[in-house]
């Protein structure tokens, strides 16, 4: 009795001839189905089998005529018609196919077999990592779903059929028609003016928000998510969000929201300075934002596929709206580790964007900038070259915003208004670019909406926990 690692893989012989035989008879119709069905050279098992169906595509693509004669012929030319058989076989395929009419059927169970023997393939390579494990199981865990979804992504070929492409464009019209809003065609920020620009987040984008270090680009992230997993005026129904904070703990980030959406100093709350209305305050915060679909995983350093297989585990179970990473420099990619950290941030960043396609969803990635913005004086504004790590981030970036606080920069001359925040959209695939001014609290590490024709070089007045101008919570 013969051991399981001596089993045949699955294939079809008759199926793979009927395809072949189906070919002779019909090329044009024969190959349409077949890559429809998504059957290529490695579907074939036998090898002989093989180099006739690449001999033949290489064929079609040359626009040659293709029979057992023309065939036989190419397969001399290239030295392999001993290899699959001499043209006496070449001419059996022809006899043993009385009918094309079967030749999808044939096609199917071609696919089908390919199919199994990717799966085993898969499962083989799963098995050997396990045994040799030198990494850790939550990365393995990664590596399987990777290859599993590959092999899903690699499935026949389907067409979204054009009719209904330009219904589903005519619905979206008819949303912004009726509503007179932009933002209906993605989710919105919750800042007018940045929505302005960006139509809202849109499903599949990857936006990437840079700063340097200390001009609040978390806290940005934060809000925005906040925006979207809470009920308001913009829009009534909250939205999950995952957040995926590799630098800050879950009991920082909390407390900091607390405090941003209540607007009470967190230093305060750190020293025990607050009073009936700061706890009051920070009570009705609670209420609100614990009843948010919101989902933190605050796991450091961990590898970007075992992010991918955590979101996408969390996006079927709760059917998240956007995601948010801080920061995609803290990710790792150990395949690409060797290869210096250019190259490996480089497979980070489209891995990211891979994700935001995959789930169609937007992902919102903060990234940090390189030391350029305060070398070159005045306004220290940064440009999309000052990327750090790698210009991928630029390419894989469907939207890239820079922020940064002109108060942190003495020779910039607008350094005396200490709540300006000024978001760049550097890049906009789908729409416009240009700055975009915000008003920043420091005190309670949230950004506003920013009134126009306002005073915004001091600070607000009232009492601690008052909300400023242009507040959109």
């Amino acid at each position: 009795m013969s051991s399981k690692s001596e089993r045949i893989l699955p294939y079809s012989e008759e199926a793979e001839r009927g395809v072949l035989g189906s070919l002779l008879f019909d090329p044009n119709c024969v190959i349409d189905i077949c890559i429809q069905k998504g059957v290529v050279t490695d579907a074939f098992y036998l090898r002989s089998h093989q180099i006739i169906y690449e001999t033949m595509l290489g064929m079609y693509h040359e626009n040659r005529p293709i029979d057992t004669l023309t065939l036989c012929q190419r397969l001399k030319a290239l030295k392999h018609i001993d290899e699959v058989g001499g043209e006496a076989f070449i001419e059996g395929l022809f006899d043993s196919t009385p009918t094309v009419a079967h030749a999808e059927y044939y096609a199917e169970l071609v696919a089908q077999q390919h199919l199994l023997r990717r799966i085993i393939e898969t499962a083989r390579k799963s098995i050997d990592r396990c045994y040799n494990a030198d990494e850790d199981p939550s990365i393995i865990l990664g590596h399987v779903e990777q290859d599993i979804f590959e092999i899903c992504q690699k499935q026949a070929v389907t067409f979204t059929d054009w009719p209904l492409l330009v219904r589903a464009a005519m619905e979206e019209v008819e949303i912004i028609f009726q509503t007179r809003k932009g933002v209906g065609t993605g989710i919105s920020t919750g800042y007018r003016d940045l929505d302005e620009k960006l139509i809202g987040m849109k499903a599949g984008e990857m936006i990437v928000l840079a700063a340097r270090p200390s001009q609040g680009k978390t806290s940005l992230a934060l809000n925005i998510a906040e925006h979207v997993a809470t009920v308001h005026n913009d829009d009534p129904k909250p939205r999950p969000v995952a957040v995926f904070s590799l630098e800050m703990s879950g009991e920082q980030l909390v407390r900091r929201m607390l405090c941003s959406h209540a607007r009470v100093p967190s230093h305060k709350l750190s020293k025990g300075y607050i009073g009936d209305l700061n706890h009051r305050d920070l009570a009705n915060a609670a209420d609100a934002l614990i009843k948010a679909p919101l989902f933190l995983d605050d796991a450091a350093g961990i590898e970007v596929l075992d992010l991918r297989s955590r979101a996408r585990r969390l996006h079927s179970r709760k059917n998240i709206e956007l995601i948010v990473i801080d920061y995609l420099q803290l990710l790792n990619f150990s395949q690409h580790a060797r290869e210096g950290r250019q190259r490996e941030t480089s497979a980070i960043s489209s891995a990211i964007k891979a994700m935001a396609k995959e789930l169609k969803v937007p992902v919102l990635v903060l990234s940090q900038l390189s030391r350029a913005p305060e070398t070159r004086g005045g306004s220290s504004a940064p440009k999309l070259s000052d990327l750090r790590d790698s210009g991928a981030i630029e390419q894989d970036a469907d939207v890239v915003l820079m922020l940064r606080r002109p108060c942190k920069y003495p020779d910039d001359e607008r350094s005396h208004d200490k709540t300006l925040a000024i978001v760049d959209v550097a890049k906009n695939r789908n729409g416009p670019t240009g700055p975009v001014e915000l008003n920043f609290s420091d005190e309670f590490t949230r950004f506003d909406n920013r009134m126009q024709g306002v005073d915004h070089a001091t600070e607000y007045g009232g009492e601690v926990g008052a909300a400023p101008p242009g507040d959109n919570s």
